[in-house]
């Protein structure tokens, strides 16, 4: 049996949804699943899906479990997301899972704030002495167009004139659903899931809207002092984005996407732009 862990979540359903959609027999794991269909509450909850919370480890039972598809438990400070990993990861051992597959961090990624947490886990992984497979996934398309920030009728963002290799959430979906389904032929390695370089600029002009560059100073300001409901740790992680894509970090590209998917990706220039329409403020449309 196929496990999908965080099937609730946007990666993790469509995760199992790819596999469904591939004739591929595959259970989700949420923390809340719901009573509805994929259809009716998302493709993780429902008919399926079974209750599986990483802070509760009484509710990790994994027996009959060949492969896990373990996605990060992230938005959560780093000792709270390997502590959630190291759990997941114990049961695994324990009920006889034999392989797991972990949606990581790109290479790159590692001047992020949040990397620590993804390259413990990886360690992790590597020494449970399950048959293993590490996706580094690119950040998301959809997540650098939201990033942007609408003024008036155009954008802003602490981005500069950096790219970002953005990758569509459902290409890394596909990518780790292709895997799950045939693990064996990806035991032991470890796949750089970037995409495409795309800039602010280039999404603004998508847009049809100017882009202004603002600096990171001004952008830190506005997250502690402008921004309600933002966790302590995400204004520093958010932070690190924006100054790694500022600064070329993250712009790099590698084939192994798209030879997982054997199909070229979807366009992130058109899932970033989409993105950020869909964060337009209705007064100024």
């Amino acid at each position: 049996m196929i496990l999908v862990t965080g099937a609730g979540g946007n990666l993790g359903s469509a995760t199992l949804a790819a596999l469904r959609a591939g004739g591929v027999a595959a259970t989700g794991g949420s923390r809340t699943p719901g009573p509805g269909t994929g259809a009716e509450t998302g493709a993780g909850t429902g008919p399926g899906t079974i209750h599986l919370d990483f802070d509760d480890r009484a509710s990790l039972d994994l027996a009959g479990v060949s492969t896990l598809v373990l996605i990060s438990a992230g938005y959560a400070e780093d000792d709270q997301v390997v502590g959630r990993h190291t759990a997941v990861l114990d049961a695994a051992v324990r009920d006889g899972v034999d392989h797991v597959v972990y949606t990581s961090l790109t290479a790159a990624g590692d001047h992020l704030g949040f990397a620590s947490a993804h390259r413990a886990t990886e360690r992790l992984v590597r020494a449970s002495g399950l048959h293993w497979t590490i996706l580094r996934n690119g950040l998301y398309a959809e997540l650098f167009g939201s990033l942007l920030t609408w003024a008036g009728e155009g954008v802003e963002s602490a981005f500069g004139d950096g790219a970002l290799a953005a990758v569509a959430r459902e290409d890394l979906a596909d990518a780790a659903a292709a895997v799950a389904a045939n693990p064996a032929r990806h035991r032991g390695r470890v796949h750089e899931l970037v995409g495409t370089p795309i800039t602010a600029a280039q999404v603004a002009d998508r847009l049809g809207v100017a882009h202004r560059a603002i600096g990171l100073g001004e952008y830190r300001r506005r997250l502690l002092d402008e921004t309600p409901g933002l966790l302590p740790f995400q204004p520093p992680m958010l932070s690190s984005i924006a100054s790694a894509v500022r600064h070329g970090f993250l712009d790099g590209t590698a084939p192994d996407l798209t030879d997982l998917l054997g199909r070229p990706t979807r366009d992130p220039l058109a899932v970033a732009a989409t993105a950020a329409a869909a964060a337009r403020p209705r007064a100024s449309l």
